[in-house]
């Protein structure tokens, strides 16, 4: 993908408010949306120099925003010399194209047209940035790529040339355009990642095919980007994971094991933050790494409780949930940086109790109410498990450390047979336990 930010760019962002009753139903006003597209401009190192808005019932098929914001909107880029601007959604590639074109002078350089991006685009550069693993590296290649692809009609600069592979010499046949010719080495490259992602989606999954068998409880690490995944995978298991105070600081997911309060052991995995406006692309680049959600006994949703739309974000990780087919899973709402909530903290903490009973309230980073998520997630694995009383022979005494590390006690004494114990046992262990059941005294 060609650059799409430079290091302290200005930029103008431009956002529609649609008056649909879908929209206002999300939890997101025109001015949190905004907000949130300012922090991914932060992110990515772009100084925001002001703001527009445009309010619609439906996006201006040609514009987005209409042909009198668009002769606006030039205005302003004139007034504070700046050359970019961010819409705060997905353009279609016919609105960027003539945007790019209304907004630049007739007569200006390539180099010198006003660049146009979307929301899209912004977070593609975002995770190209900060993708660190090999597996992470293909999927946010393999979603820009598909980002790219309706996007080449009337362009006249190349992807790099060596990031798609193959010579520029080699690249043109008899009478071939150059848009021909950009399609058929995206769409090998389109191929080769797949491939690739695929092969190393096979390595993850014998990995994970270890965990299940070996009847481990499995929690994942849910939540809006920057709620603080990482800080509390930290402070649970001392993982010394990434935790910047930024959107998308960590992309790949990690997982450490953790030994609950019965000292029973557990994986904690942390995943990839959501984000409201989610691009549908990444979400399909990202299935395998989200393949751990999916895999998940269980899921911690972390949200932000200092966040002014706390709400909001909750619903757009639920529909991410809902769109990789995991939003009935048992799920423990978990709010964060209650250390962080100002004047009117307690009567917010209040609401998020009235609203979702059962939830758990913590601070990771001043490592607040752990020791009671630690038991949430005890009485949540215990529910999961198959209550079962055991007679295990002195000579099996590797079945009882499997016991103390695998399953939840509930009574264990020693009888001259052996250790006799009710246990709840994980799915996955019942087989090993089953030829020792006896029946309840």
């Amino acid at each position: 993908m060609e650059e799409i930010t430079k290091k302290n760019a200005r930029a103008i962002l431009v956002g529609l408010d649609i008056t649909s009753t879908k929209n206002a139903l999300s939890g997101w006003d025109i001015d949190s949306s905004l907000d949130e597209l300012e922090r991914l401009a932060s992110t990515a190192d772009v100084d925001v120099v002001c703001r527009m808005t445009q309010r619609l019932p439906l996006p201006d098929t040609r514009s987005f925003i209409g042909s009198g914001k668009v002769k606006e909107l030039k205005v302003l880029l004139e007034q504070h010399d700046v050359e970019l601007v961010i819409f705060d959604d997905e353009l279609s590639p016919r609105q960027q194209a003539n945007l790019q074109t209304d907004l630049s002078e007739e007569d200006a350089l390539e180099e010198d047209r006003v660049q146009v991006m979307d929301r899209t685009a912004l977070i593609l550069d975002i995770f190209a940035s900060h993708a660190t693993t090999r597996e992470g590296k293909l999927q946010v290649e393999l979603a820009t790529v598909q980002y790219e692809m309706p996007r080449l009609r009337g362009k006249w600069s190349h992807l790099e040339a060596e990031k798609l592979g193959g010579g520029v010499g080699a690249r043109f046949g008899m009478g071939e355009s150059q848009l021909e010719a950009d399609r058929r080495m995206l769409g090998k490259r389109m191929s080769d990642l797949k491939r690739e992602i695929k092969r190393v989606a096979v390595e993850r999954e014998t990995q994970r095919s270890k965990r299940m068998a070996s009847g481990i409880f499995k929690v994942s690490l849910v939540g809006y980007t920057n709620a603080g995944k990482s800080t509390l995978l930290n402070a649970l298991t001392d993982a010394d994971v990434l935790a910047y105070d930024k959107l998308f600081a960590t992309l790949d997911s990690t997982t450490r094991n953790l030994a609950l309060t019965s000292g029973r052991e557990i994986t904690l995995t942390d995943t990839v933050g959501f984000i409201n406006k989610l691009p549908h692309g990444l979400v399909d680049a990202f299935k395998s790494t989200l393949e751990e959600v999916n895999q998940a006994d269980m899921l911690l949703h972390v949200v932000d409780a200092s966040a002014d739309n706390a709400e909001g974000q909750i619903t757009a990780v639920e529909e991410v949930l809902r769109e990789i087919g995991t939003i009935d899973k048992p799920t423990l709402l978990v709010f964060n940086k209650i250390d962080d909530m100002g004047e009117d903290g307690e009567q917010r903490l209040d609401r998020f109790r009235e609203l979702h009973p059962g939830c758990e309230m913590i601070s990771a980073y001043k490592e607040v109410g752990l020791d009671e998520l630690l038991l949430a997630i005890e009485r949540f694995a215990a529910k999961s498990a198959a209550l079962m009383d055991v007679l295990i022979p002195f000579t099996r005494g590797e079945l009882v450390q499997l016991a103390h590390t695998r399953t939840t006690i509930v009574e264990e004494s020693h009888v001259a047979e052996g250790t006799r114990m009710t246990l709840r046992i994980p799915k996955g262990l019942v087989g090993q336990f089953e030829p020792f059941a006896v029946e309840k005294e």
